[in-house]
């Protein structure tokens, strides 16, 4: 019964924010109370919201912080000279932007870290889509396959909680398949290639002029401190690679790393108080939209853990493998693990659900090692940035301006084709078998 509540619960969130039937903010609420009150657990929601609400804080603080101080440095023209090297090479082709958006995502998400990379991207690169007249659903798409196959880094989150779950090390759960995160690294360059040209082709048939986005114009971006010439971009520069370097180290809790850095930053360039108010009434309205969404998310995920609805889903999707299919589990772990990211937080899969399947596939003579190698595959690698479960995907929707459902919509099956790329070459190199 509890578990059946469960699928509804995910099975109705996603089909009414997916066909736009209600916003996602409200179905994250109202859909779950609902299966809850129909569960009979009405006398225990209150307690589950707010462990839920409570789980998910330090990320919304974090947050707050987090999107101040880059749209502070964003203000402050830190990021210019890293968009005129990109233009330097795209030339204002949409194709080449596109591509460049994949490599310059690949190389920052190696901090392994979705919030950082997904602020650090979009705020370097959106002036340029907006410029050219992109879609910015293309930036979200194409930063999405980045960071998630960029996620499989042993220090990431999923790979961290397989190692932590199934006590194993980088060299028996993440060593055996970077080849495949190669092959995936592979596939994202080709997908940014292929959506490139394709914008690139729809810009054309809209008859749009060609740009040269480094002669400036009126909706270039346009810097308060042009290069080096104000002293204060070198403090933000250095502030923001000690900040880099510290969330890395984790050093402190990340929201604490944010909010010291935004009050640095903040005194040295907005040294009034008319200054800093100014700023806060800017970009007050895109810190709401995105807080909001992470504590809906709590609402969500407090009441499908509290319920125990999760683990009770776990449970029932172990009990369908037949006992003659343990060879085929890992396999079906990989190729699961993408479209499951919608449906379980990686705790709830990486700390419930893998373990079992690991059990079972011990119980069947498999390698219990397979399934955390196959998990990462897909399971809040490559799958995180479109599932409303994690706090991260609402940075990057919010930032680009696109709804969840769009954004879902048009980057799905290239996500999961990395998920497939990469399970082929597993299976090619024997870190998953049959």
């Amino acid at each position: 019964m509890v578990a059946t509540l469960g699928f509804v619960t995910i099975g109705l969130f996603l089909a009414l924010t997916v066909t736009r039937r209600v916003s996602v903010l409200l179905g994250l609420v109202l859909v779950p109370i609902g299966t809850a009150l129909i569960g009979g657990f009405g006398g225990e929601l209150g307690d589950m919201i707010a462990k839920g609400v409570v789980k998910v804080a330090p990320v919304a603080i974090m947050i707050t912080f987090a999107v101040l101080y880059f749209s502070l440095m964003i203000d402050t023209g830190l990021f210019d000279p890293a968009i005129r090297r990109v233009l330097r090479w795209a030339k204002g082709d949409p194709m080449r932007i596109t591509v460049g958006t994949a490599v310059l995502t690949l190389i920052v998400a190696l901090d392994g870290d979705g919030a950082s990379t997904f602020l650090i991207t979009v705020s370097a690169l959106l002036p340029i889509y907006l410029r050219l007249g992109m879609r910015p659903l293309v930036l979200s798409g194409v930063v999405c396959l980045g960071a998630g196959v960029m996620n499989l880094v042993p220090w990431g989150g999923p790979t961290a909680r397989a190692m932590a779950a199934l006590k194993l090390d980088s060299s028996d759960l993440f060593v055996p398949v970077l080849p495949a995160m190669i092959a995936g690294i592979a596939w994202v360059l080709l997908a940014a290639f292929l959506i490139g040209r394709r914008e690139r082709a729809r810009l054309q048939a809209e008859g749009r002029p060609e740009i040269d986005l480094e002669a400036g114009g009126p909706d270039a971006p346009a810097p308060e401190a042009a290069g080096g010439r104000d002293p204060r971009i070198w403090f933000n520069l250095l502030l923001t690679v000690v900040l880099i370097v510290a969330l890395v180290m984790e050093l402190m809790p990340l929201e604490v790393l944010f909010a010291i850095a935004f009050a640095l930053a903040l005194l040295v360039n907005r040294p009034t108080w008319a200054a800093q108010q100014a700023l806060l009434e800017k970009h007050g309205p895109n810190v709401v939209l995105v807080t909001t969404m992470i504590f809906a998310a709590g609402v969500f995920t407090g009441i499908l853990s509290g319920t125990g609805m999760i683990k009770e889903m776990a449970e029932a999707l172990v009990s369908v493998v037949p006992d003659g299919g343990g060879g085929l589990l890992p396999v079906l772990t990989a190729v699961t693990g993408m479209p499951l990211s919608l449906v379980f937080t990686p705790d709830a899969y990486y700390y419930g659900v893998m373990p079992v399947l690991a059990e079972t596939s011990a119980g069947l003579g498999g390698d219990p090692a397979e399934i955390g190698r196959a998990a990462i595959l897909g399971q809040m690698t490559t799958g995180f940035p479109l599932s409303p479960l994690t706090a991260s995907t609402f940075i990057l929707i919010g930032m680009t301006k696109v709804e969840l459902g769009s954004h879902q919509r048009f980057i799905f099956a290239w996500a999961f084709g990395t998920t497939l790329v990469m399970t082929a070459v597993a299976l090619l190199t024997g870190a998953i078998s049959f």
